[in-house]
């Protein structure tokens, strides 16, 4: 997660989307702390930082210390939204952490040891049904990722969960069936072009098409 997670907030005397757009143009982005039983906090945070440390990876896992008019909150990212032109953090919720609590978060999944696996060697195809696995773990100990290792995987081999060793104290939430998180598929083999006499008579009916666009609200 990086060695220095502490960030630095100014408390907001006003809120609001008028508020809100003039933060953004002095490079601030306007953001909540809530949670813990405690009334909402509205701060705002340095834009470039911000921004900075979500395209770092890892932002919705990482606890941040959040320090506002000498006060310090332990923190998680819950949700943010971003510029759809620009990709640039337009608003940000914290949850506030307590002291040994227990949190459900969206861990993603490395793959490693490819090399290793007789299936993807001989061409096989890495299909990954799960990109990461939701787990309840202590806040204090969220990993950074969960690590499938594919040694010894060939063709047709599954990777579920049952053969993941997680860290200790992390557990999926999904616990009632041995889900799967990988497999290994046949490469794709690419046949001769079929003759006239091979070809069937397919008649076109016609075809089907489906943006849809949320605008999410500050508070």
């Amino acid at each position: 997660m990086g060695t220095d997670n502490t960030l630095n907030a100014q408390l907001r005397d006003r809120v609001g989307k008028g508020a809100s757009r003039e933060l953004r143009r002095n490079k601030m982005v306007p953001a909540v702390i809530y949670g813990d039983n405690k009334d909402p906090l509205p701060i705002a945070l340095d834009a470039k930082e911000m921004t900075t440390r979500l395209h770092a990876g890892g932002f919705a896992i990482t606890l941040f210390d959040v320090k506002v008019d000498g006060d310090s909150h332990r923190v998680l990212a819950k949700d943010y939204q971003l510029d759809p032109v620009k990709d640039t953090i337009q608003h940000i919720d914290f949850f506030r952490i307590t002291k040994g609590a227990t949190l459900v978060v969206e861990i993603p999944v490395h793959f490693v040891n490819e090399d290793e696996s007789p299936g993807i060697t001989r061409g096989g195809v890495l299909n990954i049904v799960r990109h990461t696995i939701e787990v309840e773990c202590h806040a204090s100990a969220i990993p950074e990722a969960i690590i499938g290792d594919m040694t010894g995987l060939d063709i047709g081999d599954s990777l579920n969960i049952s053969g993941i060793t997680l860290p200790e104290g992390v557990k999926p939430t999904i616990e009632d069936r041995d889900f799967t998180v990988a497999t290994i598929a046949a490469p794709a083999v690419l046949g001769e072009e079929p003759t006239d006499e091979d070809t069937p008579e397919v008649e076109i009916i016609g075809e089907e098409t489906e943006e849809d666009e949320d605008e999410a609200s500050e508070e």
